[in-house]
């Protein structure tokens, strides 16, 4: 069930950022300098309780949009997202596809960074889109993907395997720089992303 807006405006912000500032992050591996030319961060749809803040703190220096769903859950998301700095861009691969993949375009020719969960927003789990990888070779977008795991979690019964880190866990945030080669065919694309995917799946 969706939050009201003043919960997911002002109360639901603030626990995360608490909660957030809370975790013992390390990060494993040396952090990515995100150049002049836009750059795609991801995480897995079960670990934005971290991902979210922590890509905000990877690019605090470049303007930030997040892909949210336009889902009653995904206007909860906006709203918090919205607090914590995030411009948006608002559908999915399934309600409004072209028009959020030209909107990603837009903010990536400018030198900004887009925010995805790659997976979401119904999955399959683990499971990257085709859209956001052909867009990102199409381009040369480079994709940071963060790997993160956590020592002590809460783990929903959900399609997302969702956690929930416990306050002062330990939190290991590995960066992958994702280059993407250029594909001559929707079977290469295809190849490639179920590939990447498995690849990432334990991320």
């Amino acid at each position: 069930m969706p939050l009201s807006p003043v919960l997911s405006r002002y109360v639901l912000p603030m626990a995360l950022k608490l909660l957030y500032a809370s975790l013992r992050i390390s990060i494993t591996s040396a952090p990515l300098q995100v150049s002049n030319k836009g750059a795609i961060i991801a995480f897995w749809h079960g670990k934005m309780i971290a991902g979210w803040l922590f890509a905000k703190n990877l690019g605090s220096s470049k303007n930030m949009a997040a892909v949210v769903s336009l889902s009653e859950d995904g206007r909860t998301l906006a709203d918090t997202l919205e607090r914590f700095g995030f411009s948006l861009i608002r559908g999915s691969s399934s309600k409004g596809g072209d028009e959020v993949k030209n909107a990603m375009h837009n903010t990536l020719q400018q030198g900004n960074i887009v925010v995805l969960t790659p997976d979401g927003p119904r999955g399959p789990v683990h499971q990257f889109k085709y859209g956001t990888l052909r867009l990102a070779s199409n381009n040369h977008y480079p994709i940071v993907f963060a790997e993160i795991s956590y020592t002590k979690s809460w783990v929903l019964k959900s399609w997302d395997q969702f956690e929930i880190p416990k306050p002062f866990s330990k939190t290991s945030v590995k960066l992958h720089l994702l280059e993407l080669p250029e594909f001559n065919s929707d079977k290469e694309l295809q190849h490639y992303t179920k590939q990447l995917s498995a690849r990432l799946s334990h991320a």
